[in-house]
Order: structure tokens, then sequence, then C-alpha cells
């Protein structure tokens, strides 16, 4: 199976992991904003080439989970990584409130249905882990999902972290290269990025009151995020704590992961049997023969 790329921000997989362990800062000989860019571009450049080759091959899917508080920055850094990628080949989905219809499943069901193909990057802002996040800061909600009686509530967040772990662990064997980020922002810079939020009429919109609220449950949420990454970072589906103080840093961090996973996958193009290829000198004879049509466009 494939194995997870080495990174300061890997979780490791033995349940030793403390979020005291990281920072939601770069560090200190982190390059500065300029350097960040600049290096983005080339590792953006260098994923668009992986894609390509990745979909050609047809032989693995990359599913990339993108989990955080509200504002540390999923949407901006699923597009700044991805931008260069052609839209073909990628698949984003975000993932809300659960509809009555999901309810009436178990929790892995609704995101099992936009797993991406072979040769496809599927994107999951938030994810099937709300169910171990979210719901367990609020279990008031685990009344609404219609779970028989015989759920041992005592043991639920347990029990979850390994059915989540069974799930991506069939993934793997299976072909799809799992790599999950937390993008580790303090309540500070939530906070700054919030006031931005309020004073800057353009990011009106990404407002809510209901941030704000959740923001009285940071010591929750945080307890919440390390017990669910430390119970399920594995070598076929790693967790990766990315400093999210620094919008730059964090792009940059998250694109040297993903380039580097899809680097590891030994990929090719698809070589043509020898012989279709016997065939090729025929066709090329006859289409330079009969030449191409120009079409000009009337002045």
């Amino acid at each position: 199976m494939f194995t997870a790329p080495r990174s300061p921000w890997l979780v490791p997989f033995d349940g030793s992991f403390s979020r005291a362990q990281v920072s939601t800062s770069p560090p200190e000989d982190a390059p500065d904003k300029k350097a960040c860019k600049k290096a983005l571009k080339a590792r953006v450049d260098e994923l668009d080439r992986l894609q390509r080759m990745f979909y050609a091959h047809d032989r693995h899917a990359l599913l990339l989970v993108f989990q955080g508080m509200d504002a540390a920055g999923k949407d901006s850094t699923i597009r700044a990584v991805l931008q260069g990628v052609n839209p073909a080949g990628c698949q984003v989905s975000s993932f809300k409130q659960p509809t009555v219809e999901e309810l009436d499943h178990d929790f892995l069901w609704r995101t099992s249905r936009r797993l991406p193909e072979r040769g496809r990057i599927g994107v999951f802002n938030r994810s099937y882990y709300e169910e171990v996040l979210v719901v367990r800061v609020h279990p008031e909600y685990l009344e609404g999902q219609q779970l028989p009686a015989d759920v041992e509530r005592q043991t639920i967040w347990a029990d979850r972290y390994a059915s989540i772990r069974a799930h991506e662990e069939h993934l793997a064997r299976n072909g799809t290269v799992v790599l999950k980020f937390w993008l580790n922002v303090s309540r500070e810079e939530q906070r700054q990025r919030f006031l931005a939020r309020l004073d800057e009429p353009e990011k009106n919109w990404k407002f809510s009151t209901g941030d704000v609220r959740e923001r009285g449950f940071w010591d929750d949420y945080m307890q919440a995020f390390e017990d669910a990454v430390r119970e399920t970072s594995r070598p076929w589906a790693p967790w990766y704590a990315i400093p999210a103080d620094s919008k730059p840093f964090m792009r940059l961090s998250v694109a040297d992961i993903v380039v580097q996973a899809m680097q590891s996958l030994d990929l090719h193009y698809p070589e043509v049997e020898a012989g279709e290829r016997q065939h090729f000198e025929a066709m090329r004879q006859q289409l330079q023969a009969k030449g191409c049509p120009q079409w000009r466009l009337s002045a």
C-alpha cells in the first residue's frame, strides 16, 4: 500500500500525538511570504504535470481531506494548491449539515458516494470526520441520527474511530491514496480573520454568527481534533497537522505533501501495444496525404 510522505507535520502512527507537540505558526526559518508564493507556483506546475500522468495511468485515486476550525483556510488552500489542475480530473465535495436522507444511513454513506474514481483527485472540504468532531462537541446531534437503541453511547467515539480506520484501510488496499490535513489555526488568528470578514465588504458573505458562537467551544474542539487525528493517523491514511496562522506557508506545506505523494506512485503514461503501434506509420501517411482543412474566420 501507499506509504505516507515524510514531513515535519506528519502525525505519528503510534498513538503518541498531542496538540502540544505542534504549533499554529510556521517555524522561525520558514520562507517569507514572497518565497512561499514562488515555491507554491513551482509545486502547482509539478502537480499539473503529475495529474495529467495520474489520469492517464488510471491505477490510483487520490483523496485529499481537509479539516479545520472555521476560517482556518480550507477553501483558499484547496483553490491555491489545485488551481493548475485540469478540472476534468478533479472533484471537490463540501459537506455541511446532513440531509434527512443522509441521516437515514450510516455516517460514512454520504461521503462514500463522493469518493474519486481511479485517475481522479477527490477533495473533501470537511468529511466523515465531522462525525467525531462537531458531533462529539455537540452530542445532542446524535438524537437526530436515528441510531438503533443498542448503539453504545459510552463507546461511540472509539467505535467511530475504528470504523474510520477500517474504511480508510479498505480504500488504501484498493488503490486510493488518502491524505488528511488538519489546518491548525490559533484562536487569535481565527478572531482576526472573523474581524476581516466583518470589515471587508467582499468577505461579508463568509461571516456567520454561528461561527462566533462555536468559538465558545474552542477547547472542546481542540480535544476532539487531537483525539481524532491521534486515533486515525496511519501510514496508509496519514494526518498532517499543518500550521495555519500563515496562509502562504500553509498552502506551500500542503502542496509539498501532495506532490511528494504523487511522485512516489511510479506514474507513467500507458504504453501502446506493439500490434497497435504497427498501424501508426500507415495512419501517419494517410493523414499527411489528405492534409487537414484550413478553417479561417471571415474578416
